[in-house]
């Protein structure tokens, strides 16, 4: 289902553990949607890009949201950037220092890509939820169930 199960052996250990990292074909299959959305010459409105970009990205961080994914996300979110940013660059005909004037603030700090409202939000925001316990909340039948 997209995952791919392993044994590591945890750092700074010497202990053997399964982990669940997101499979090579699911990182390719994301990435060639986000492509598909942003062809450098489209004429799509931009906020309409940035929504269908956002639904597609967080809907498939949640679903892998409980794997070894942080890496995942931040090289997710660094992909689906430079992509938006290459189809302004050739729509627009801008400069390297015309994308910084205009996402960037004076200090230097980049600033998030937004269009009407709608802004193209970081997968890597999503929180990674590994290893929840549940204790009892686990049917299984040894145990009474509560009535």
């Amino acid at each position: 289902m997209g995952f791919r199960l392993q044994w590591r052996r945890k750092q700074g250990t010497n202990k053997w553990y399964v982990y669940t990292f997101v499979s090579h074909q699911a990182i390719r299959t994301v990435r060639a949607k986000i492509r598909a959305l942003t062809p450098r010459t489209s004429q799509q409105d931009l906020q309409s890009v940035l929504r269908r970009l956002n639904a597609i990205t967080h809907g498939w961080a949640s679903y892998f949201k409980h794997a070894v994914a942080q890496r995942t996300f931040d090289s997710l979110d660094h992909f689906t950037w430079c992509r938006v940013i290459r189809m302004l660059w050739k729509r627009h005909r801008w400069t390297w220092s015309d994308i910084r004037r205009r996402y960037t603030t004076p200090i230097g700090q980049w600033l998030p890509i937004t269009a009407g409202g709608t802004e193209l939000k970081r997968v890597a925001a999503i929180p990674i939820t590994r290893y929840r316990y549940r204790g009892n909340k686990i049917p299984n039948p040894w145990t009474p169930a509560h009535t």
